[in-house]
């Protein structure tokens, strides 16, 4: 049985490490003719990390290696703890798909009629949260969401909410402040969810509970237990090693490459026949601002936002408070 648990442990050391310094992509988004070794390889890296962390691929797969691996204690043969090992990591992938649900019908009720959310960035669990209270509850409500760089995130959120008849607006993430007496609830999703109730997320997330306490605005998180993860940071320097992309971000002067006659559609991309992929790319590249080689630049995918600025959190085990954290953890773990 130590045989499997090992076989089990290495798999998920490499699927993490496969995150974390990249691996294959679609061939679509690599140009052969143009692209060498190294570039290929920095592009891989930023594809699969997208501007995230890997602490939820980590504790998800330390999660479901204890959780198939109590079968070892259970069955008297090999034959019967592989059965079990297979049938309990089918029903842990179903209990992962379906946490979503689950925490779109604890935190719904909290999302009141005709009030204004604020949320910043993406998260899959915030979208499904937010469209069943519209879509299924039937509450009417304002959206706002921060966007941020370097993927457009908070862009790509509202038009989902926008194509499900949501009132939307975006906000650059450097005017939550402006906005925020405006707001009533802020909710986010999180990269993972640490012992001390605090919670890793998109980069602006601690300056946004900061931001939401000092106003009075309640401040909640939606996570799936699969995220919670034993670590225990006190600040932004304890966190592990992101893999930021700062190396590869570049800065487009917006405001003047519009005023020289950009042109988009209905969708935001560019009209196909007024210019060629490679003029486009000419004129977006007329705009960049290249900085000297002397002047550093960070891009932190994520920050650490601590339990004091964290009003509750919606889960697949239910609304907890920040302190309860510590306590489903040893069970989960147990």
């Amino acid at each position: 049985m130590m045989g499997l648990q090992a076989d089990l442990r290495e798999a998920s050391d490499v699927m993490v490490n496969f995150a974390k310094l990249g691996g294959p992509i679609p061939a679509v988004l690599i140009n052969n003719s143009t692209t060498n070794n190294t570039q290929q390889q920095q592009q891989q890296q930023r594809y699969l990390l997208a501007g995230r962390s890997h602490i939820a691929l980590s504790s998800g797969c330390e999660l479901f290696l204890k959780y198939v691996t109590r079968a070892s204690l259970e069955t008297p043969d090999f034959t019967s703890c592989k059965s079990q090992v297979l049938e309990r990591g089918e029903r842990f992938a179903e209990f992962s798909l379906a946490a979503r649900d689950r925490i779109s019908s604890v935190g719904g009720p909290f999302v009141r009629e005709g009030s204004v959310v604020l949320t910043h960035g993406r998260s899959r669990v915030v979208e499904s949260l937010l469209l069943r209270a519209a879509l299924v509850e039937k509450k009417r409500f304002r959206v706002m969401v921060l966007e941020g760089r370097p993927d457009a995130a908070g862009a790509k959120s509202a038009r989902t909410y926008e194509k499900n008849g949501i009132p939307t607006t975006v906000v650059l993430d450097s005017a939550m402040g402006y906005v925020m007496e405006r707001v009533d609830m802020v909710i986010v999703g999180a990269e993972g969810v640490v012992e001390n109730g605090g919670v890793v997320n998109k980069v602006g997330t601690f300056s946004l509970g900061v931001m939401a306490k000092e106003l009075g605005v309640p401040f909640y998180v939606a996570a799936e237990s699969y995220k919670f993860t034993r670590l225990y940071p006190l600040n932004n320097s304890d966190l592990p090693e992101m893999g930021g992309i700062g190396e590869s971000l570049q800065f487009l002067d917006t405001l003047n490459w519009s005023a020289s006659g950009s042109r988009k559609n209905d969708d935001g991309d560019e009209k196909k026949e007024e210019s060629t992929p490679t003029s486009s790319l000419q004129d977006v590249q007329d705009y960049v601002v290249n900085l000297p080689s002397t002047v550093e630049v960070q891009n932190p995918p994520c920050d650490f936002t601590p339990a004091k600025y964290i009003t509750l959190l919606f889960t697949d085990l239910g609304v907890l408070t920040p302190s309860a954290v510590s306590d489903e953890l040893i069970r989960l773990y147990q």
